[in-house]
């Protein structure tokens, strides 16, 4: 079934979101917000909405600035904004949890969010500590250090010489193709998603997924990646939140998960102490589309019944 409902949210940065819910069978016990990422859509996580509503939970999902089916005044697609991309897209989930609230006011909020979702979903939750009631932060990497920075120049560079709404030509280099190339023996180049060839496949022939990211979205990026790196931004999220975190052990992405657990790692330096990180064996990039998803599902929802 998927998603049940499709509509347009206008949101106060004069964005109007594509947005797709999906409600709980039987008595709901929550919501899920999600959070999509990079060059894909919202319409992608149907059968998740569907599994979560299976147990009780409502889904909202909305389509990012310059993703999907979402338009801007100043957001083409490929980018987020012309200015403060990064403040923008963060603005727009804190329209979706205004509207949740609204419509589904005292059930508990869960932010989750997927590779960049996930960056998205955290640098929300420094924002706006308050009314999450757990986070969920699958397949995200907050190390990148250095190579970043020199990510940044090479994007500050590109953007004196080409402009900042043309697509990077260095930085695919640097992520979806060197990812698709450390698959062994993969037969396309978006193989680093997920060992599933049909989702694989789907991916590809979906005009929505797989294109060149813009340079300005590159660097609200690494804007939202480095504040998510920096301690400092964590002082007013509480530390008794539920955290969960999921990374796949063969996801180039994350460095075989090695980023996910780093996080976990930092997380609980910072003393967050309801926190659980799982790192899936032989899984890739896309958790939800792999041929283990229906395990990753179900070690969801229970994590999410031991909560709500």
């Amino acid at each position: 079934m998927g998603f049940d409902a499709q509509r347009h949210v206008v949101s106060p940065t004069g964005a109007s979101l594509n947005l797709y819910t999906r409600s709980a069978e039987g008595n709901p016990r929550g919501i899920v917000q999600i959070n999509h990422g990079l060059a894909e859509h919202a319409a992608r996580y149907g059968r998740f909405a569907d599994f979560l509503a299976g147990h009780g939970f409502h889904s909202y999902a909305h389509d990012h600035r310059g993703h999907g089916l979402t338009t801007a005044p100043d957001a083409q697609h490929g980018r987020f904004a012309t200015s403060n991309g990064s403040g923008r897209v963060v603005e727009d989930v804190a329209a979706i949890h205004t509207l949740i609230r609204t419509e589904r006011p005292g059930l508990p909020i869960i932010l989750f969010g997927h590779s960049m979702g996930g960056l998205i979903a955290t640098n929300y939750l420094v924002r706006y500590p308050e009314g999450i009631d757990a986070a969920a932060i699958w397949n995200a990497n907050f190390s990148a250090g250095l190579l970043g920075r020199v990510a940044q120049l090479i994007l500050a560079w590109e953007k004196f010489r080409l402009g900042s709404d043309v697509p990077s030509r260095l930085l695919p280099r640097l992520t979806f193709q060197a990812w698709g190339n450390r698959v062994p023996g993969h037969s396309t180049p978006f193989d680093w998603l997920s060992r599933d060839r049909d989702e694989v496949r789907q991916y590809i022939d979906d005009p929505l997924c797989g294109w060149d990211a813009s340079v300005s979205l590159w660097q609200d990026l690494f804007d939202m990646v480095f504040r998510g790196a920096d301690d400092r931004n964590f002082t007013h999220i509480p530390r008794d939140l539920p955290i969960n975190l999921v990374g796949g052990a063969c996801d180039p992405a994350t460095d075989g998960g090695t980023a996910v657990a780093d996080l976990a790692n930092r997380l609980r330096r910072m003393g967050f102490s309801n926190l659980v990180s799982t790192v899936y064996a032989e899984t890739r990039h896309e958790s939800l589309n792999e041929i283990n998803r229906d395990i990753v599902m179900t070690d969801f929802v229970e994590w999410l019944a031991k909560k709500f």
